[in-house]
C-alpha cells in the first residue's frame, strides 16, 4: 500500500505546520544530542515534511550528505525554504514515497526517520524497504511517539474522550498512535542488530514554566488539531470536544502535571 498525504492524521493547515515548526528546535536537545553523522557521509531522511528536523540534523553534521524525501509536494518547498534561510547546502530534496524509493540499494550509511510510521498501515514493509537501502553496516535512528505513554493531572473524562478521539482519528486512517512501544520488535523483524531503544521523557508543572509554554503549542495543539476531522465525522460533539480541550488547558495551570514518553530507537544493517 502506497503511503498518500492523506495517511497525516494532522493534517497540513498553517496551524499545523506552525505546531511542527515550533515543536522542532524545542525538542532539539532532547532527540538529537546523541546523533551526529561523519563527514561525507550518505544520510537518507525519510518523510522530512516541512523541514523542521532536516535543519537540525544538517547543522549537527554540516559535512554529510542528506538526501530527504516526502510525499508531499507543498511541505517539500516549505522544507527547501527553511533550508535555504539556514544556508545548508548539503542537503537535497525529493518527492517520494516509502514504500515506492526511487534510490538504487546498498546507496546510504544512513537512515533517520522521525515521527512517520506512526502515520503508516504497514510500517514493516517500510522499514524492510529501507533496510535495503543501506550498505552493509550502516545504520538507522527511528524517533516515535507513543500517545497510550501520556499521564496528567487533574484528571477529567472528557479530556481523556478528546485524546481517545485522536487516537481513533489517527487508528482510521491506518496509522498506531502507539507506535513507540512497538519500535523494538519491528527493528528486529525488519531484520536490523544491534538495536538499541532509549526513553525520552518529556515533563512539565509550574516549577518548568516553559515547559508549560511547549504543552500549550505541542501536546494540546496536536490533539485541538483534529477537532474539526473529531467533530465532523460524529465521533463527539462539538460542546464535550469544547469541554475537554478547556481541561487539557487545566494540566498547564497551578497544581496541574503532563508526563510523556518518546522513543528512540537504532540499529544496524546485518552484513
Amino acid at each position: 500500500m502506497k503511503q498518500t498525504p492523506h495517511h497525516y492524521v494532522h493534517g497540513h493547515s498553517d496551524r499545523e505546520l506552525e505546531r511542527l515548526d515550533y515543536q522542532a528546535p524545542k525538542f532539539a536537545d532532547l532527540f538529537h544530542h546523541d546523533t551526529r553523522y561523519p563527514p561525507e557521509s550518505r544520510v537518507l531522511e525519510v518523510g522530512c515534511g516541512v523541514g523542521a528536523q532536516t535543519v537540525i540534523l544538517a547543522q549537527n553534521s554540516p559535512s554529510a550528505e542528506f538526501i530527504s524525501f516526502d510525499i508531499s509536494t507543498e511541505s517539500l518547498l516549505k522544507a527547501q525554504n527553511s533550508v535555504f534561510r539556514k544556508g545548508l547546502p548539503k542537503v537535497v530534496f525529493c518527492k517520494a514515497d516509502v514504500n515506492d524509493l526511487p534510490f538504487k540499494p546498498n546507496t546510504f550509511d544512513h537512515v533517520f526517520i522521525c515521527f512517520l510510521l506512526e502515520h503508516l498501515p504497514d510500517p514493516l514493509l517500510a522499514l524492510n524497504n529501507l533496510r535495503n537501502m543501506l550498505r552493509p553496516k550502516g545504520t538507522i535512528t527511528i524517533i516515535e511517539g507513543d500517545v497510550g505513554s501520556v499521564v496528567f493531572y487533574p484528571n477529567s473524562s472528557d479530556a481523556n474522550l478528546v485524546i481517545d478521539c485522536f487516537v481513533n482519528l489517527q487508528r482510521q486512517m491506518g496509522g498506531n498512535p502507539f507506535i513507540g512501544r512497538e519500535l523494538w520488535h519491528l527493528m528486529i523483524d525488519a531484520g536490523f542488530s544491534d538495536v538499541t531503544i532509549s526513553p525520552r521523557l518529556v515533563y512539565s508543572d509550574q516549577s518548568h514554566p516553559k515547559h508549560v509554554e511547549e504543552v500549550n503549542n505541542i501536546f494540546i495543539a496536536m490533539i485541538d488539531g483534529v477537532g474539526e476531522s473529531a467533530i465532523t465525522t460524529g465521533i463527539v460533539d462539538k460542546k464535550t470536544w469544547n469541554k475537554g480541550i478547556r481541561d487539557l488547558h487545566r494540566i498547564t495551570e497551578h497544581g496541574g502535571m503532563i508526563c510523556s514518553t518518546f522513543f528512540k530507537g537504532v540499529g544496524r544493517k546485518r552484513v
